[in-house]
């Protein structure tokens, strides 16, 4: 019974792991307010995108301006008892020199003078501080991104401060955006023994490539780099914890997207055959050769991935083996059997048919 063979394609191929994960901001912040008061006005529209400096919110300032005043008024007051001060200061030099005071009475003057610059410096600071207050009721963005809807509306009385300060609105950054996924232990320790050996370079001293698609997308045509990889594995999951960084130009991607991931492992010499040349048995997968005698032989193989449109067989083929490629859909083609094998040619996808 006739029967096409050919010998694999022998191809240095590039691996690529896949793995599941989400997209994740570079840089998020919970907009709060330093500040207590009533919420004037609100400058902003709900998840639009905002720039550093920004002014979302405004807290009636009133309060603060009366505030800056009497900081004001407490300076000019200090600088009044300092003017006193040193004048008495200055008489007091005189009438020391002329015994008309004892030494006591003028070293006491130039204690309250020192007092007086003292409690001068104090109040101009408090000027500085109501300066500052009155700065913070104009809420600003702190970072550029797309902002949430907002928490509270105006006329509400919120909370500023350290602590307990009322949540306003999020923002969160869009480009670059992270890209976070996990990574199996015997991945991990493929990884790291590739490094040990000079095969491959550490994601945490060297940048690594990743390729990213989207759930409705067919094409690896998102680049990435790992730029992080955690110091411990989780016991629970048996994981470790990677992300890459992603441009984000057009700001398709938004945090929480669910995507898959395509991290490099390396490269390997491989043989290719088509998946038609594969057969199933059981668990099992099994590629039939034609020996020298041409008979027909099972082989069971170890797959990888799809390369050009062929199946990589990692291994339990040779180089020189001749694969059955066509036939197989005849029951009388199985090991043992006695074959007329006719030479073929095992394409690649991208390979031009000869004209």
């Amino acid at each position: 019974m006739p029967v096409t063979i050919s010998p694999p394609i022998a191809k240095r191929v590039t691996q690529w792991d896949e793995f599941s994960g989400r997209f994740e901001a570079v840089a998020s912040v919970e907009v709060r307010a330093r500040v207590s008061g009533f919420i004037d006005k609100l400058h902003f529209r709900d998840g639009q995108i905002v720039n550093v400096g920004d002014l979302l919110f405004t807290i009636d300032k009133r309060p603060f301006e009366i505030a800056v005043q009497s900081a004001e008024a407490e300076v000019a007051r200090n600088k009044a008892q300092v003017d006193i001060a040193e004048l008495q200061v200055e008489r007091g030099a005189a009438l020391v020199k002329s015994k008309n005071i004892p030494d006591a009475e003028y070293d006491q003057r130039k204690a309250n003078l020192a007092v007086a610059r003292a409690q001068l410096k104090t109040a101009e600071a408090a000027v500085r501080n109501a300066e500052l207050n009155l700065d913070w009721t104009d809420v600003r963005a702190p970072l550029a991104g797309r902002i949430s809807d907002r928490k509270v509306d105006a006329g509400n009385l919120i909370q500023g401060g350290q602590q307990g300060a009322t949540l306003l609105a999020t923002i969160v950054t869009l480009d670059p955006i992270r890209f976070v996924f996990d990574v199996s232990e015997s991945d991990y320790l493929r990884y790291t023994r590739l490094f040990l050996s000079g095969a491959m370079a550490s994601s945490r001293d060297s940048v690594n490539p990743v390729r990213i698609r989207l759930a409705d997308e067919t094409d690896w045509t998102r680049n990435g780099k790992v730029d992080f990889v955690d110091n411990t594995l989780s016991a629970r999951s048996g994981t470790i914890r990677t992300r890459a960084i992603v441009e984000n130009k057009n700001q398709l991607l938004t945090p929480g997207i669910f995507g898959r991931v395509q991290l490099f492992g390396g490269e390997y010499d491989a043989l290719l055959v088509p998946d038609t040349a594969i057969v199933s048995d059981q668990s099992r997968k099994i590629v039939f050769t034609v020996n020298k005698d041409n008979v027909v032989q099972g082989k069971p193989v170890t797959l990888g991935p799809l390369v050009d449109g062929l199946r990589v067989v990692r291994d339990g083929l040779a180089a020189t083996d001749n694969v059955v490629l066509d036939g197989l859909a005849n029951p009388m083609v199985r090991p043992g059997a006695k074959v007329q094998p006719q030479k073929g040619e095992i394409k690649t996808a991208d390979a031009k048919p000869k004209q």
